[in-house]
């Protein structure tokens, strides 16, 4: 069985007058260039609680240090920043 990747949620993508609960900002383990990162795209990740667990799927880039926007059906409680999300495909 292979090993799961691990990703570690950073914040909500941002604006200037708002924030996307529906939208994160994800940085994997290992994972540091816009190369390695575009390969994830159209995968899924999970965030697992005690209560819930939120699928979301990767949509694209953020910047170039191999961070990338996930996007969930239902918005993220902001107990989840800083917690782990698992890459599940």
């Amino acid at each position: 069985m292979p090993q799961s990747v691990q990703g570690r949620i950073m914040n909500y993508r941002t604006g200037p007058r708002e924030q996307a609960s529906r939208e994160c900002l994800i940085q994997f383990a290992n994972i540091e260039s816009p190369a390695l990162a575009g390969k994830l795209i159209g995968q899924k990740v999970q965030w697992k609680n005690a209560t819930c667990s939120l699928v979301g799927r990767i949509v694209s880039l953020h910047g170039k240090n191999g961070v990338v926007r996930v996007k969930f059906k239902k918005g993220v409680p902001g107990q989840a920043i800083g917690t782990t999300v698992e890459l599940i495909s």
